[in-house]
């Protein structure tokens, strides 16, 4: 029989419906040791977090996240809330001996991340933080390429996120449903919400990044605040590009906004190497494009390849080859994942360490747009 896990959950907006989908699915599909078991979910209104966890089957409810991180029936507490509150709740969490799994990004700067990672691991919890395009058959299978030497020396990296969804100057910022357009809880804008994601991938994939030039720009100056019903100057940054020299000598250049007409979550990066090239689309999320320049000349091009097969990461636990999965499941393969780890009594990257260089590379960028100048990452 499988040893409980028992869940309690920080917030229940957006990611927390995709964690808690995750948690339900896991063990049809899994099998672990451990079997996730909804003990509480955590909000300050407490009719709308009650209505959330009697649809998804939270056992019990709380108001104050204080008193979940020592509640005694709780094993890990997932962290779900504005990033401004993942610092507190992560600390608190650690010093009760309870596993963490954060939502990205870590933390508000790279400062408060590195705080957060000394109470892991002085307190020696298992901890992960939701990057979960990680986990998407079809980059899964992009890092075995890579790391079996397929593409040969990589010379260059592309990446982009670009969303449409605040060009309207009439929307406000703040408040439960707005807080990523408000600098005071999100820390910035498209750099930690979307480029976060292209980073993290960027890192996974081709290794560390040394330096980076980059530009920011806030096309809406200011917006009227949910909190305070005034107008309020807007602090985080609408778009954002930068270059960067990676540790393995190649180039990359990133991309993000939510200035960009027509496109909802498009999020595509290509790898150029020696041997090979790799296209990725977030949009068309269960293929992997693949050119090989060593094919022979008359039947060289670009091939798409369809990640459904059993022998393809993590599709031998769903259906039979050719029926693709979608964005929920890159959830349910860190969920499962992160029972794995849990068998075993060790974390499963991203570690809180390994998102520390993602914010550490974040901060950088924003060092390089306020100071026109190159910045060295960490």
């Amino acid at each position: 029989m499988a040893k409980p896990l028992r869940i309690g959950m920080v917030g229940y907006g957006f990611m927390g419906r995709t964690h808690s989908n995750a948690y339900r699915k896991v063990s049809h599909f899994f099998d672990t040791e451990h079997q996730p078991v909804l003990k509480a979910v955590c909000a300050r209104d407490t009719e709308k977090v009650k209505a959330f966890a009697d649809r998804w089957g939270y056992e019990s409810i709380e108001s104050d996240w204080r008193k979940m991180v020592e509640r005694k029936d709780i094993d890990a507490i997932d962290i779900c809330t504005p990033n401004n509150l993942h610092h507190d709740i992560a600390i608190a969490a650690a010093a009760n001996g309870k596993m963490i799994l954060c939502e990205k990004p870590l933390s508000m700067d790279a400062a408060e991340g590195e705080k957060m990672c000394e109470a892991v691991e002085a307190a020696k919890v298992i901890n992960t933080v939701w990057y979960n395009y990680r986990r998407v058959p079809a980059v899964t299978f992009a890092k075995q390429l890579i790391d079996s030497g397929k593409l040969g020396r990589i010379f260059h990296y592309r990446a982009n996120f670009l969303q449409d969804w605040t060009i309207s100057a009439d929307l406000p910022q703040g408040g439960a449903a707005l807080w990523r357009l408000d600098a005071a809880a999100a820390g910035s804008g498209v750099t930690g919400d979307l480029l976060a994601h292209c980073i993290d991938t960027a890192i996974w994939l081709n290794g560390s990044v040394k330096n980076v030039t980059a530009m920011t720009e806030t096309f809406i100056k200011e917006r009227k605040h949910n909190l305070t019903g005034k107008m309020e100057k807007v602090e985080i940054d609408d778009a954002c590009a930068f270059l960067c020299r990676f540790g393995n000598g190649s180039l990359g250049l990133f991309e993000s906004t939510r200035y960009a007409r027509g496109h909802k979550a498009l999020y595509t990066f290509e790898i150029n190497g020696e041997f090979a090239s790799i296209k990725w689309d977030l949009h068309d999320l269960h293929r992997l494009q693949w050119f090989d320049h060593r094919d022979e000349g008359k039947m060289r091009g670009w091939r798409s390849i369809h990640v459904t097969d059993g022998d393809h990461p993590y599709m031998s636990h769903w259906w039979v080859p050719g029926l693709q999965i979608g964005y929920e499941h890159s959830f349910v393969h860190h969920v499962a994942d992160f029972l794995q780890g849990v068998d075993k009594g060790e974390s499963v990257g991203p570690t809180f360490r390994d998102a520390l260089e993602t914010q550490r590379i974040c901060d950088a960028v924003l060092k390089s747009a306020k100071s026109g100048n190159w910045s060295e990452v960490g």
